[in-house]
């Protein structure tokens, strides 16, 4: 059995910005990446995502988000090549295509099993796989039922396969909106929700919102110590989608209330038929290897951790949850910093054994 420090599990962000802390601290981590390159993610998000905070305040530790504009925001394409190239030039063993199946106890370390056979001993394990890998799947009122195509935002790549064709997108974040919108130029669009859409201005007195929230110090508030639950999300908006949804492109509604082959029922009783429905209804941490660990998971899949320290496991780290600590845990603005405080934690556990 090979023997390491530090197994890190996910060669995205959060496994990345976990990489370069724990290097600083004279570690030697293994970056254990399902994928064929470490870049999370990102390649497989929609054609047209962009980050929602401008570069100037979206780069890793150690190394800015290249390019002139630094008050552009970065297409997916540019993400996924500053991921590439952050993880080429870390001085760390980058392992891809190589799949974490469970993670166990041994002794007072962990046994890490891979998918075909292969076994790791490591002293410590950071969770950093994210949360793409475990879209969320509502149950909504006839989704069951209904007989029509059945989409998550994971899967979704642009507006092309369902030009001219009658579509719902169910959900109220930033993915439903853009989505639906972006759909609506091509389709008869309507974006279902539960309530109404919350929007919050991109920009404030000529400045991003992220000028804001990095100057005020919200950006780092320790808010995610006192939520047992992320909050929603509001939809930054620069006035685009407010108009789209002012002008009916995509008409917005509640949420449908049942379903009958392919036509769905609306809560005021009108039925329709529509071709498909988009589910932009987030996501979940994607932790399946930590099922047999005990005291990793609560049961829901959901881990037990303070501030990303396993409150049950020592040794055991979670990197990259949404409001992990602050508002910024999982972008590449704020994971660094989360990412430094559970280095120097993990290094201080390995030190007293």
């Amino acid at each position: 059995m090979e023997h390491i420090d530090v197994a890190v599990i996910g060669g995205g962000r959060s496994g990345l910005a976990a990489i370069h802390a724990l290097l600083r601290r004279g570690q030697r981590p293994v970056v254990l990446e399902a994928s064929d390159r470490a870049a999370g993610s990102w390649p497989h998000y929609y054609d047209s995502l962009t980050l929602f905070s401008p570069a100037r305040y979206s780069s890793l530790p150690g190394m800015p988000f290249p390019g002139a504009d630094r008050d552009r925001y970065p297409h997916r394409d540019e993400v996924v090549a500053y991921l590439t190239t952050y993880a080429d030039r870390l001085d760390a063993e980058i392992r891809t295509g190589c799949r974490v199946s469970a993670v166990r106890r041994a002794g007072d370390g962990f046994a890490v099993e891979l998918e075909g056979g292969g076994l790791l001993s490591a002293r410590a394990v950071v969770a950093a796989s994210g949360t793409f890998g475990h879209p969320h799947r509502p149950v909504l009122p006839g989704l069951q039922e209904f007989t029509g195509q059945v989409v998550h935002a994971a899967d979704y790549r642009g507006p092309a396969p369902f030009s001219g064709r009658r579509m719902v997108v169910a959900g109220a974040g930033n993915s439903a909106v853009q989505i639906a919108a972006e759909l609506a130029i091509t389709a008869r669009v309507t974006l279902a929700t539960r309530g109404p859409v919350k929007f919050v201005a991109q920009r404030i007195l000529g400045r991003d919102l992220h000028f804001w929230t990095a100057r005020t110090g919200l950006d780092t508030v320790p808010l995610g110590r006192f939520l047992a639950r992320p909050p929603a999300q509001p939809v930054l908006d620069d006035g685009r989608y407010r108009a789209a949804l002012a002008a009916g492109r995509p008409d917005r509604r509640p949420l449908f209330t049942g379903a009958d082959g392919a036509e769905l029922v609306w809560p005021d009783g009108r039925r329709e038929e529509a071709d498909a429905i988009v589910l932009a209804t987030g996501y979940r941490p994607d932790l399946p290897y930590l099922t047999a660990l005990d005291g990793a998971l609560d049961t829901e899949g959901n881990p037990w951790h303070r501030e990303g320290l396993a409150t049950a496991v020592p040794g055991l780290a979670f990197i990259g949850l949404e409001w992990q600590r602050s508002l910024s845990s999982n972008s590449l603005r704020g994971v660094g910093r989360d990412a430094e405080r559970i280095a120097r934690r993990l290094v201080a556990h390995l030190a007293r054994r």
